[in-house]
């Protein structure tokens, strides 16, 4: 006789007695479920974020504003760990490596897993976005005069209505 029981369904012992587990703790499940993989980046070993911090979405409108050097350490350190930032700076690292580790640790916090190369396309990618001139169609309606009543673009006037009448000679 096999005996199944629904070890959810409260009474559901099937006339047996049901043994409880001990019930972990929620940090050591979390724990579990999070993984404990971390990267080496520029020497220092960090866990690979895989949730964003409540902190961090709390804040990253803020942070994404200021240009301070306090809000990038406080991002850094909320994604990655305590005085990260200031062993990657003395380890060396440069601007676009920093904005790459920033996009692999977001996408990789977001729930996307992406290489350190798909990270740094998609920096390049920004940064060319960002410095790219407006398309010609932009470059055209920001040229064109625009009417002080309508807002729209003033309509030249036809050359017939603004020349004068030909006179004929009479000889």
């Amino acid at each position: 006789m096999e005996l199944h029981c629904d070890p959810f369904r409260p009474g559901d012992d099937g006339g047996h007695r049901v043994t409880a587990r001990k019930a972990e703790s929620w940090d050591a499940f979390w724990a579990e479920v999070q993984g404990a993989d971390t990267e080496t980046i520029r020497g220092v070993e960090v866990p690979i974020p895989t949730d964003v911090p409540l902190a961090l979405e709390q804040r990253l409108k803020a942070l994404e504003s200021e240009d301070s050097e306090e809000a990038i350490r406080e991002m850094v350190t909320l994604l990655f760990g305590e005085d990260v930032l200031d062993q990657w700076i003395a380890n060396g690292m440069g601007l676009m490596e920093f904005k790459t580790v920033l996009a692999w640790g977001m996408a990789h916090a977001t729930g996307t897993k992406v290489t350190f190369r798909e990270a740094y396309d998609t920096v390049v990618a920004a940064e060319a976005e960002e410095g790219k001139a407006p398309n010609r169609a932009a470059r055209r309606a920001a040229s064109t005069p625009r009417s002080v009543s309508t807002g729209g673009r003033s309509k030249p006037t036809s050359r017939a209505s603004t020349t004068s009448a030909r006179k004929t000679s009479r000889a």
